[in-house]
């Protein structure tokens, strides 16, 4: 049971590792007939929009404390539950941070595209 344990907690701190290097990617556009000032401009205005997006990183969290503990009541003592908890928590933090980093690279694409720009990735 301690083994199971160890790789879940093992597998959440590589997966926060993993979601602490990552970074959104940069639009892509076609740059035929753009003027690049006013495109710099643009993309970081809608950079600034796309800082509205709600961290969703402590949702994740509290969500997989939850689940986390749930199941380290149903397999062990209190101190499994509590491994569990702090497991769940890791796992639902990252998670919860690279879906924000997703949906912020979103936004501004959409808002590039809104404004004019042909995004290509």
């Amino acid at each position: 049971m301690r083994g199971i344990m160890y790789c879940i907690m093992l597998l959440g701190i590589t997966v926060a590792a993993g979601c602490a290097g990552a970074h959104r990617s940069d639009p892509i556009i076609d740059p035929a007939g753009v003027d690049m000032g006013r495109y710099k401009n643009d993309l970081a205005q809608c950079e600034q929009i796309a800082q509205q997006v709600e961290q969703k990183a402590g949702a994740g969290a509290v969500g997989g404390a939850i689940v986390g503990g749930l199941v380290g009541a149903v397999i062990g003592d209190s101190g499994t539950v509590k491994r569990s908890a702090g497991a769940g928590a890791i796992l639902g933090g990252a998670r919860g941070t690279a879906a924000t980093h997703q949906e912020k690279g979103l936004v501004v694409k959409n808002c590039l595209r809104n404004r004019g720009y042909r995004v290509l990735n």
